[in-house]
């Protein structure tokens, strides 16, 4: 792909970003460093209260993302998207959002710079977290259930579904399709691709520099894992020196057990979306047309990892953990009545994960420092926790050949 083609669907400097093989270092524009001013750097936070509720020598550290404007890191992305379709003329800009975190950011930053905002929002998410939309719709965004039947491709998947909750892999379709059959209109996204993680980069650079004030340096950097934006922005810039210094920190990306891309699935060419738009990426994947169960983790539900990610993987560079839903909110429990923060179902995945690796500490007798990500607050999901409460959740699997049967026909990786 060059940028021209790119260009078609995104913002041209995003298009550049996202196949520049040249530079270590891109400058944020000062209009976007502006921005980021009003609320960062975030907290680092070292959680003494959940450390001796564990009963665990590991220092445990969180670099608090819920404290961003909208509850969650994904406005760090939001803002340097919509200010350079901005600045390209760009009138209109499109998006897909699974449990809203994203959308809600995108339709703020397409408000301040004067975009409007098309979202599709996953279906079942929609339903699970009605104030989410009501927020994006309160910055002026439209927002659509998805799938829906005002695309082609949504009609094509409730046509072979009429019952199908909707997928990350299907609102990107309905989202491409918008910003490529309107004029003056680009699509943004989330996570996924290379560029939305060089933005979120600046979640592991501050959290770096923060380390040093408090004299430590991590022994494991841990994230929840949806395409793997979360995961690389805090992790990316600590393991640049495990490549360049001999550094030997661990990187753990956690991901519901019932969509284990990492953990089960295979390394494949593969669509980003559900009704192959996009051009084919080398991912770990369980199949673009994987219908993930209706867990809470609604920004966790995505058939693929990033391709940066999907190779650090397979170089043995990191690794994946899956966690079962309930896990996650025993997690998400503890860390709440120990810190006082009610974490975002997605962010339950890295708190579950920190949780095991500072258990295996304490019965090692080990003394290591372990930094996660708080990638959102839970205010707005507080219907998950309810249903927790009361015993009304579950945990999902996927079977072995479901899997082998969503990934027969990807073409392998050579």
């Amino acid at each position: 792909m060059t940028v021209e083609e790119l260009g078609r669907v995104f913002a041209l400097e995003c298009c550049k970003q996202e196949l520049d093989t040249e530079h270590a270092w891109i400058d944020i524009p000062e209009e976007v460093l502006d921005k980021y001013r009003y609320y960062r750097s975030t907290p680092l936070v070292r959680a003494y209260a959940l450390e001796k509720a564990l009963g665990t020598p590991a220092h445990i550290y969180f670099k608090n993302e819920s404290a961003n404007p909208l509850g969650s890191h994904k406005i760090n992305s939001a803002i340097p998207q919509c200010y350079y379709c901005r600045e390209e003329g760009t009138t209109n800009v499109t998006t897909e959002t699974g449990a809203g975190q994203w959308g809600a950011a995108l339709a703020y930053a397409a408000k301040i710079y004067g975009l409007e905002a098309a979202v599709y929002q996953v279906k079942i998410s929609m339903q699970q977290k009605p104030y989410r939309s009501s927020i994006m719709r309160t910055f002026g965004a439209t927002v659509t259930g998805s799938p829906s039947m005002s695309t082609r491709a949504g009609k094509d998947i409730i046509t072979a579904d009429p019952t199908h909750p909707g997928s990350l892999g299907t609102a990107i379709s309905e989202a491409v399709e918008l910003a490529t059959t309107t004029p003056g209109c680009k699509y943004t996204l989330g996570s996924v691709l290379s560029h939305v993680t060089l933005h979120q980069t600046i979640i592991g650079l501050e959290a770096e520099r923060q380390m040093e004030m408090a004299d430590e340096y991590p022994d494991m950097v841990i994230a929840c894992f949806g395409g793997g934006s979360n995961f690389g922005g805090t992790a990316f810039p600590f393991m640049r020196h495990n490549i360049k210094d001999g550094k030997t920190t661990e990187f753990i990306a956690a991901e519901p057990a019932s969509c284990p891309k990492l953990t089960r699935g295979v390394f494949r060419y593969d669509f980003g979306d559900e009704a192959g738009y996009t051009p084919l990426l080398p991912m770990f994947t369980l199949g673009h047309g994987f219908k993930p169960a209706n867990i809470h983790a609604g920004g966790l539900r995505y058939h693929g990892a990033g391709t940066i990610v999907s190779q650090l993987l397979k170089d043995g560079m990191m690794r994946g953990v899956d966690i079962p839903q309930l896990e996650s909110f025993d997690a998400g429990m503890l860390f709440a009545r120990t810190e006082g923060i009610i974490p975002a179902p997605e962010s339950c995945h890295a708190i579950a994960a920190t949780v095991r690796e500072a258990v295996r500490c304490r019965e090692a007798g080990e003394k290591k420092t372990i930094l996660f990500c708080l990638s959102g607050h839970g205010l707005i999901d507080m219907t998950s926790y309810d249903r927790y409460i009361d015993g009304d959740l579950q945990n999902y699997s996927i079977a072995d050949e479901d899997i082998e049967k969503n990934t027969a026909d990807l073409l392998h990786v050579e």
